[in-house]
């Protein structure tokens, strides 16, 4: 679905009046109803608590993330916190409904749209009941048009504002980083996809993890899908190949969360113990993009080397002098400016005359250290003679950056 029709971030209600609207601040009322010196001051938005967020991630449908989701939640409730499941979709799985038990189930929101009524979670609701612990299934769906958020994330996002904590699932063929990766081993593009930075801020990772072939006989069972679309789905999207390669990329950013989390254990640690100051890393990446449809591919190939790098992300953008209020009228670059922040990048608009001299002064104010331009258009000899290409002047350019030429492809939609 198109993101046009849902209120920009800008309109999302913050924090402090999430807790104004539904009554959540913490304040103790004098017996005769009138205020008191002693009477508790609201707490300021820094001292909310924020909630946690779990996530079970899993390589593909079926594996048990809302399952395992649904298990947690009676566990908990089994411990005195107070559970209720924001959104579940069981798939019609018996085993998986079984896992509802009692759990408190916030009444789905009718939303229509094009004359067709649809289900969403009631974030209203949820937010008015302000359970500890709240169920959301389905991490990276998109809201129908005319709901206060445009995708599911974004509901969390305000949950976890007021300090109920969230457990969720995802597949990781939903991160937007890896997109196109996802594309190029299944041949199937993913609509709806979230941020990374949602996967990289979550308080808790875990993999639902199982064995391609295990996953493969579920389906022949009608464990996950009807038989019918079962048959489908093996010849296609799950086939040994394709989960094979789903599973490694699902373990692998596991092993990176794990590693980071690990990472500032030990930077917190050596602080403490020494007093030593964290240090940025060394290894700065700028991509170059431009409005033209492959920006997207680009982006997320600047995005892999800086997180392989573990460096700072810039996009850059070069427009011609006097131009430079484009950047925020045309469409093309906006969207390219939104995925870039989606993605974790500083986004920067500058004008140039030339664009490898605004980009190559850029890199050397900025101590870049590794430039992702996309490859030029084929051109004759004589005409890159003439006037060399982008790439071309930037190779000859003073720059103490490599430069990372990307083999760029449309992409359609």
């Amino acid at each position: 679905m198109s993101t046009d029709e849902h209120p920009p971030d800008s309109a999302r209600p913050s924090a402090d009046e999430l807790l104004d609207r539904y009554q959540l601040r913490d304040v103790s009322d004098a017996t005769d109803g009138a205020t008191t010196a002693a009477t508790a001051e609201p707490p300021a938005i820094g001292q909310i608590q924020r909630g946690r967020l779990r996530i079970y991630l899993g390589m593909a449908a079926g594996v048990g993330k809302t399952y395992a989701m649904l298990n947690e939640g009676q566990r908990r409730q089994s411990r005195g916190t107070d559970v209720v499941v924001g959104y579940v979709e069981t798939h019609n799985r018996p085993l998986t409904a079984a896992q509802i038990g009692d759990l408190e189930i916030i009444p789905r929101r009718p939303v229509t749209y094009r004359g067709v009524t649809l289900e969403e979670m009631d974030l209203d609701a949820l937010l008015q009941r302000h359970p500890q612990v709240a169920l959301v299934d389905e991490l990276a769906h998109t809201n129908a048009p005319g709901s206060r958020n445009a995708k599911r994330y974004q509901d969390v996002e305000e949950l976890l504002a007021v300090g109920v904590t969230v457990i969720s699932t995802l597949n990781i063929q939903h991160l937007e980083g890896l997109n196109d990766l996802v594309e190029a081993i299944t041949g199937v593009r993913q609509r709806e996809t979230v941020p990374d930075r949602v996967l990289d801020e979550a308080d808790e990772v875990e993999l639902v993890d199982i064995a391609p072939e295990a996953l493969q006989s579920r389906l022949r069972h009608g464990n996950v899908y009807p038989p019918e679309r079962a048959e489908r789905a093996l010849a296609n999207y799950f086939s040994q190949g394709n989960l094979t390669a789903l599973r490694d990329l699902a373990l692998r950013r596991v092993a990176e969360k794990t590693e980071t989390q690990l990472e500032l254990l030990m930077e917190e640690q050596a602080e403490r113990d020494k007093g030593v100051a964290r240090t940025t890393s060394a290894e700065l990446v700028m991509v170059a993009f431009d409005k033209q449809p492959n920006a997207r591919w680009l982006m997320r190939s600047g995005w892999r080397l800086a997180r392989g790098l573990k460096a700072h992300l810039v996009a850059v953008a070069v427009v011609p002098p006097g131009r430079l209020a484009t950047c925020g009228q045309d469409a093309a670059l906006a969207e390219a400016r939104r995925l870039a922040e989606d993605l974790g990048a500083e986004t920067l608009c500058i004008e140039g005359a030339d664009v490898a001299s605004a980009l190559a002064s850029l890199a050397t104010e900025r101590h870049v250290t590794h430039i992702v331009i996309g490859q030029p258009a084929p051109r004759r000899w004589w005409q890159e003679l003439l006037r060399p290409s982008v790439v071309q002047r930037l190779l000859r350019a003073p720059l103490c950056a490599d430069i990372h030429i990307v083999r760029l492809r449309d992409e359609q939609g």
